[in-house]
């Protein structure tokens, strides 16, 4: 038995690390997928290389053979991962506009994955306020965890070990969710404790900055301080 699992990146650089994220993520899901006897055919799409065609199918309907490709190999994936760089506090436009040439029905139900890639930690709640809408209104199958990766997770900095926790964790999803039969889980369904594997404040967050983001004992410490 194997299993289809699509990553698709809407990075523009090269090397990417949208792109580098999904492999990471796709290898995580092989990994878990071969511990339970099952194959896993990986298969990772570079949205960059079908800019003009995507843009093309926007403006005429039609999508050119390579991308008609892409799109089948998406609606036809047991695993989708979806990886987006971070671009004005959303995701790209490339990435937003290959969605928007996908039959709205043809994620119905599917296993997907969110991930996104930022230089900062502060565009983190990106994937909830910008790519799940959408995913949800395409009525996919959004795995719990969600995959966000800054520069200092690449790094080992700050939070180092936790991305590879969070892929850990999610593959375990993914595999649970294929696992399903009449309703019940097959798969061990201990997923543990959340808090352990959310990513941290950087050691460098500087309390006096508006825009840092700080644990709530340190704001609330803040508060007191002023009242005081």
């Amino acid at each position: 038995m194997s299993k289809s699992v699509v990553i698709i990146s809407g990075g523009l650089g090269t090397p990417s690390s949208s792109s580098l994220l999904g492999r990471q993520i796709g290898d995580s899901i092989a990994e878990k997928l071969t511990t339970a006897g099952v194959q896993a055919d990986i298969s990772n799409i570079e949205l960059r290389e079908y800019a003009s065609e995507i843009t093309n199918n926007m403006l005429t309907g039609f999508a050119a053979p390579k991308l008609q490709q892409v799109i089948d190999a998406v609606t036809d994936a047991d695993v989708l991962v979806a990886v987006t760089p971070v671009f004005t506090a959303s995701i790209s436009g490339l990435f937003k506009s290959f969605l928007d040439i996908l039959d709205p029905k043809s994620l119905n139900q599917k296993t997907v994955v969110l991930a996104a890639t930022a230089g900062t930690q502060r565009h983190q709640l990106a994937i909830d306020y910008a790519m799940r809408p959408i995913f949800s209104y395409l009525r996919a199958n959004i795995m719990p965890t969600t995959v966000f990766a800054a520069s200092e997770d690449f790094g080992g900095q700050g939070i180092a070990g936790t991305l590879a926790e969070r892929t850990h964790r999610v593959a375990g999803e993914v595999l649970l969710t294929l696992g399903t039969t009449n309703g019940r889980l097959e798969a061990d369904a201990d997923l543990g404790d959340t808090r352990s594997i959310a990513p941290s404040v950087s050691e460098f967050a500087d309390p006096n900055d508006e825009m840092t983001s700080l644990p709530f004992e340190a704001l609330l410490a803040n508060v007191k301080a002023s009242n005081n």
